[in-house]
């Protein structure tokens, strides 16, 4: 049996043309949106979704191109660039009701909080994002031999067709690989969890590596022209993330504090999967953010 947010009520929700989103929606309260990472589906806020429902409307879609969501083909660059996924996420609140909403992204879903947060300061009221750096500052800080932590970066950055037959020829394993790697504490991933995040990817390969392939491009752009217009995060901003700046010779706060102009950055110890490793300290820092 498929596990689920106990509770939450699933919809299917039209938000662009041939486009719907996969949503759990539960809970009553102030609006707040939940994007999950890679390689995982809306599941990952199970713990901290079911906290925040006691007193908030908690809204955890999948993204275009992952889970449940609907997977259009790769058209063009703008088919999985973050501006199109953000737009998805601020038409998805819209449908449900809410023009103004907290948002919260763990690894691409905090790409694609990021991108809403710039493009939709109007929609946002409060940003959060978990254990990811912003696009721009990613390939920058990714060089030398350390830069072997991003392989599949690299990989899934390349033109249609090597990469998607590369991964779907293993699919289980490569994907596996990050659900094993990523994770201080394997207790956090069920056996169940794990086996529905390896379906949702297995069925996805397409849309995940267009995903990536975007970031390399089109969003690599996108972030290039707002940093040189000087655009910023103007809402209050949360970010938490593990302490690869050590490893990798960056200082992340300082990096994230050049986009934000209130920021509240705390290093974490768990793994990558924080929501499903550490949720109390999660919520812990959502709850804080959404009274600021």
């Amino acid at each position: 049996m498929t596990p689920s947010l106990p509770g939450f009520r699933h919809e299917l929700v039209p938000v662009a043309e041939g486009v719907r989103l996969a949503a759990a929606v539960g809970g009553e309260g102030p609006p707040v949106v939940l994007l999950h990472g890679f390689p995982q589906t809306h599941l990952m806020w199970r713990h901290v979704a079911a906290d925040l429902a006691a007193d908030h409307t908690v809204i955890c879609p999948d993204l275009r191109g992952y889970g449940a969501s609907d997977k259009p083909a790769e058209a063009d660059e703008h088919t999985y660039a973050k501006r199109t996924m953000a737009q998805d996420i601020v038409t998805l609140a819209r449908e449900l009701g809410h023009e103004r909403f907290a948002l919260a992204g763990h690894d691409r879903g905090a790409l694609v909080a990021f991108r809403a947060g710039l493009d939709h300061p109007e929609a946002v009221t409060h940003l959060a994002c978990l254990d990811v750096l912003p696009t721009l500052e990613m390939w920058d800080a990714l060089h030398g031999t350390s830069a072997a932590v991003g392989f599949h970066l690299y990989l899934m950055a390349q033109p249609p067709g090597l990469p998607e037959a590369m991964i779907e020829a293993s699919a289980d394993t490569f994907f596996g690989h990050f659900l094993d790697v990523w994770t201080q504490d394997p207790s956090a991933l069920p056996d169940d969890v794990r086996a529905a995040y390896l379906a949702a990817s297995r069925a996805a390969v397409p849309s995940i590596v267009a995903d990536y392939r975007a970031s390399a491009g089109i969003d690599t752009a996108h972030d290039r022209s707002d940093r040189a217009a000087g655009n910023r995060l103007t809402m209050p901003v949360t970010v938490l993330q593990q302490d690869w700046g050590a490893a990798l010779g960056y200082e992340a706060e300082a990096l994230w504090a050049a986009w934000a102009d209130d920021l509240t950055h705390t290093t974490v110890t768990c793994g990558h999967f924080m929501a499903e490793e550490s949720p109390k300290e999660v919520v812990r820092a959502l709850r804080t953010l959404l009274t600021r």
